[in-house]
């Protein structure tokens, strides 16, 4: 890194309420409001020190329909001045006294909202689940599937509760999940406000538009979401589009079954999905196919479906050819 970055960093960072600022956001994503709750400073205040640390690249801002959310930058050169001024002031979860207190008050309000939304819509998701073998399982098979992916970046589409993050974080270096649903969105940050997942986080996106970049993630799940798009093939090539050379994409769904009912009562708009058809869309998007797994319940069957990018090396030998 460079001194002249180095010094822009400390700089923005060198001061009271700036210091505890990223102290709170590498704990998870807050708002505005939140931040002024925790701080008891004016919302006009704490939007000036939060613009100086995401001018010096500290801080990301992201927004959310009427809510900004703010959390500690996660990859580039500023990741590492974050990761080394944090570990300076003692680590992501630094005591900061009565601040620590606050936080765990707005971490509170933020579960049980989230808890609402999912006492009103628990009983269609416990139906789903009573037809198809225990999601421990399903679960189990995954992170069998992507035990040899490595410690990369992770990227799951379609991450309502943020389940999969919780399941596979400690096996990645970093990880995202992006939904279009801003309450699933609240749900998942609820779920994810625990020591331990600072290096996760959701934002709000479309999975046939995803918001990130080409080429960014290692490994990129698809975990029962696939039912519910009306152009499959297109999720799975913007999954294609932002693995790097050599990453892994895991889909998890129905084999194809006859329940019409999940149609009208549940939105399912494909009632499952035949092995080739999801081989010949892995093909499409340029990926390699690679194994498939069943997991029969009664009457539903899980599959789980895998498939890798190419390295650089061999891609480009194809190119050559």
């Amino acid at each position: 890194m460079g001194h002249e970055a180095l010094l822009g960093w400390l700089r923005a960072a060198g001061e009271a309420t700036r210091l505890r600022l990223l102290l709170l956001c590498a704990r998870g994503e807050l708002t505005v409001s939140e931040l002024t709750q925790i701080l008891g400073q004016s919302q006009p205040r704490v939007s000036r020190h939060l613009k100086v640390l995401c001018d010096a690249g500290l801080l990301e801002r992201v927004r959310e329909g009427s809510s900004v959310f703010y959390g500690v930058t996660q990859s580039g050169k500023a990741a590492q001045g974050v990761r080394a001024i944090l570990e300076l002031a003692g680590g992501s979860d630094a005591r900061l006294g009565r601040f620590d207190d606050r936080l765990a008050g707005v971490v509170a309000q933020r579960r049980e909202a989230a808890a609402r939304y999912f006492d009103r819509n628990a009983a269609q998701w416990d139906a789903i689940r009573s037809l198809h073998i225990d999601e421990v399982e399903v679960e189990r098979a995954m992170i069998g599937l992507l035990a040899r992916a490595g410690q990369g970046d992770l990227l799951d589409i379609g991450t309502g509760t943020g389940r999969i993050l919780l399941l596979l974080a400690a096996h990645v270096r970093r990880a995202l999940g992006v939904d279009l649903s801003r309450e699933m969105l609240a749900v998942a940050r609820a779920n994810l406000d625990r020591p331990g997942f600072g290096h996760c986080a959701v934002r709000k996106g479309d999975m046939y538009d995803l918001p990130v970049a080409a080429g960014s993630a290692d490994i990129v799940t698809i975990h029962q979401v696939l039912h519910f798009a009306d152009r499959p093939a297109d999720v799975i090539a913007e999954a294609a589009r932002v693995l790097r050379p050599g990453g892994v994409l895991l889909v998890a769904d129905f084999a194809p079954h006859q329940l019409e009912y999940l149609r009208d009562q549940h939105a399912h708009r494909r009632l499952g999905f035949a092995d080739q058809h999801v081989h010949d869309w892995f093909l499409r998007a340029g990926l390699e196919p690679d194994d498939i797994v069943h997991l029969p319940g009664k009457p539903l069957t899980v599959s789980l479906w895998r498939a890798r990018r190419p390295a650089a090396s061999r891609a480009g030998q194809a190119e050559a050819a």
